[in-house]
């Protein structure tokens, strides 16, 4: 995998997101939650697709507020002024019909707190307007429950260096799956994929790295191919979503840096061990150690260790290793 230019950050990976984040006034109150990091920073590699399902229900603006309201197993969503507007049915309604319609998506950016696009922490109401417990909008639980491999986040959870890099990593893991091995489906392809992200794996969960290694080893070749790509991708996103840490990252370019042992003289060896110790001991960020590593790899690495995903896993250019 060649490093990334700036050619790449041209708007390509088709992501939903809650369209008040987007600026546009579809909130109740005819306002927005415009978000300058998605529309100034992420719109350079992501192809923005906004939906609001409380307008394409027909909840127009301005409106009467709605929230989640009873168990928090099943919550309605209720006008909060008037308890007889319920909307659950037809959020859940529009949920599914955007998860089966638009199997393009490849992330979803969802507004936090809200009953319907909230991904989490929604506050669900006793009956009575006390506050109960939390749970997902009803929209958003859609989206997640039929297409579960979805990466998803919030868009206040992106201010967070180390959610918002898990979660980038994720969209680019998802997009090049759909590019090398759904569009054009073999086990083979399957195989040359993983091949690809498999220290990318082992970064965020090393029990994620064995266990489809031995999936796809010892069970996918008996099994029909629909069936281990759909068993691959949900499982490899679910491992995705363990957050990386010093200690793991570590443990990846370490492992990466074996493949280099005997062509490294003691000095370059030294430099890189020392890069990754003051990353390890959190003297430096991420894109210090990783930066002389590629370096290093251009000159002795083979095709095999240069074309691994967690070397660029998106493009260098959104400076995500700067922060973690």
């Amino acid at each position: 995998m060649s490093d990334t230019t700036s050619e790449d950050l041209k708007p390509s990976i088709p992501v939903g997101i809650s369209a008040c984040l987007m600026g546009q006034k579809v909130r109740f109150d005819s306002g927005h939650k415009r978000s300058v990091y998605c529309l100034k920073v992420l719109s350079e590699c992501f192809d923005f697709k906004p939906f609001c399902p409380e307008v394409a229900i027909g909840l127009g603006t301005p409106r009467e507020p709605i929230r989640l309201v009873g168990e928090p197993e099943a919550p309605r969503a209720l006008g909060t002024r008037n308890a007889e507007l319920d909307v659950t049915d037809k959020l859940a309604d529009y949920g599914q019909m955007i998860a089966e319609n638009h199997k393009e998506l490849c992330g979803y950016i969802l507004m936090k707190g809200s009953p319907s696009c909230g991904m989490e922490r929604v506050k669900i109401y006793h009956q009575n307007g006390i506050p109960n417990t939390a749970g997902s909008g009803i929209f958003a639980a859609e989206i997640m429950k039929h297409n579960p491999a979805l990466p998803v986040e919030e868009e206040a959870r992106l201010n967070d260096a180390v959610l918002r890099e898990n979660f980038i990593t994720r969209v680019f893991a998802y997009y090049k799956f759909k590019q090398e091995v759904e569009a054009e489906p073999t086990l083979h392809n399957v195989l040359q994929y993983h091949s690809r992200v498999k220290y990318q794996l082992m970064a965020h969960s090393y029990e994620g790295y064995r266990e489809l290694g031995r999936y796809l080893a010892q069970d996918a070749p008996q099994l029909p191919l629909e069936e281990v790509m759909q068993h691959y991708l949900l499982t490899l996103m679910n491992h995705l979503k363990s957050r990386a840490n010093r200690k793991s990252h570590t443990n990846a370019m370490m492992h990466i840096m074996g493949y280099m042992k005997r062509d490294l003289d003691t000095e370059t060896k030294q430099d890189l061990l020392q890069a990754i110790d003051q990353y390890r001991t959190n003297q430096v960020h991420l894109a210090v150690p990783i930066t002389l590593l590629k370096h290093y790899l251009k000159r002795h690495g083979n095709e095999y260790i240069r074309s691994q995903a967690y070397l660029d896993p998106y493009p260098h250019e959104l400076g995500l290793r700067n922060y973690i």
